[in-house]
């Protein structure tokens, strides 16, 4: 299985899960929404939304290894958060051991927001945020 062939946006419970089982986490079945993209009948890359408590929403991110995101999937991710969800901010929960999703969260427009020592999977943890003002995937 490649992944160069047809990608499609896919929503639902199995992104969560593939989210957790590449970070490490737990989901329970209609406790998230999962946005992701599958290709080849695999899903290669997810992104978990959760504790949404109508301000705020946590999202999670994973990406299996040699595949890539795409713009499509980010609009319609920040849309889902900033247009159908209507947040003030996304907050980005991310490891500090994790260097490849720090420099990615911050170069797509994600701010450091706190770091909660020793919370981690395998260090601190690293929150990030972003405001619909700052994300530039909203744009057709």
């Amino acid at each position: 299985m490649g992944n160069r062939g047809h990608s499609l946006i896919v929503f639902g419970d199995a992104v969560c899960h593939f989210v957790t089982r590449e970070t490490g986490g737990e989901y329970f079945d209609g406790s998230g929404q999962g946005i992701g993209i599958e290709r080849d009948g695999e899903i290669v890359c997810g992104v978990l939304f959760e504790n949404y408590n109508g301000r705020s929403v946590q999202i999670h991110v994973a990406v299996k290894p040699g595949s890539r995101m795409t713009k499509e999937w980010l609009r319609t991710l920040f849309r889902y958060a900033f247009c159908e969800l209507k947040v003030n901010k996304i907050i980005g929960v991310v490891d500090s051991t994790n260097p490849a999703a720090l420099n990615f969260d911050r170069h797509i427009g994600f701010k450091d927001e706190a770091v909660i020592e020793g919370a981690g999977r395998y260090g601190d943890l690293i929150l990030l945020s972003m405001t619909k003002n700052n994300c530039k995937y909203l744009g057709n």
